[in-house]
């Protein structure tokens, strides 16, 4: 017999539930505002079985929830900014702004970045919490600086760049939630364009 080749597609997973879920909620209330209960409700499943994937606990289940969404936002990264040696990383970058304002006005300035809001809760802690929030800086970093060096910049101002570039999105994303406004991230784009642009690459 022929088989159906659009087969269904597979249910998520318990644990992946869990970690999903974890991620939506820190995004939207940060880490210390986050229970394992709560967690175990949203994600339909038993507090047995969220200690049977994370017996690290709470920080167990952050660690797992926060790599998730850093790589979410890096495949959010590569596609805004398109491939390293397309044209115009200055109107990539400012469109990259535009996208989370938008994002972020659609979704009642509640879905920030959950990596600064755990960053930013567990500071002067030399926990796993703070090394996953730090390697996602780098990794997003990282994006940028490919894009910017298959656009021709030189390694080290492509590192710098890519730094003020990661920084300034995640600081103008905060100032846009506390003013429940886009411009901030809009105003960050149209200048971080600059920057970019003024490298005459």
């Amino acid at each position: 017999m022929a088989q159906n080749s659009a087969a269904p597609a597979a249910a998520p997973s318990t644990r992946d539930r869990i970690v999903a879920v974890s991620a939506r909620l820190i995004q939207r209330q940060g880490y210390v505002g986050t229970g394992i209960k709560q967690i175990a409700t949203e994600a339909e499943a038993t507090l047995g079985s969220v200690y049977h994937f994370f017996p690290g606990g709470k920080e167990a289940v952050a660690v797992a929830a926060l790599t998730y969404s850093a790589e979410e936002f890096a495949d959010m990264l590569r596609e805004l900014l398109g491939p390293a040696g397309a044209d115009d990383p200055a109107a990539a970058i400012a469109h990259c702004a535009d996208e989370l304002a938008v994002a972020l006005r659609e979704s009642g300035w509640t879905d920030g970045c959950p990596v600064t809001a755990a960053a930013l809760e567990t500071l002067g802690s030399d926990s796993a919490i703070q090394r996953v929030c730090a390697e996602a800086l780098r990794g997003w970093e990282r994006i940028v600086e490919e894009r910017l060096l298959g656009a021709g910049f030189d390694a080290g101002d492509a590192r710098e760049v890519a730094t003020t570039v990661i920084s300034t999105l995640e600081g103008a994303e905060v100032t846009a939630q506390v003013a429940r406004s886009e411009e901030p991230l809009r105003a960050a784009g149209r200048q971080l364009a600059r920057l970019v642009a003024s490298y005459g690459r």
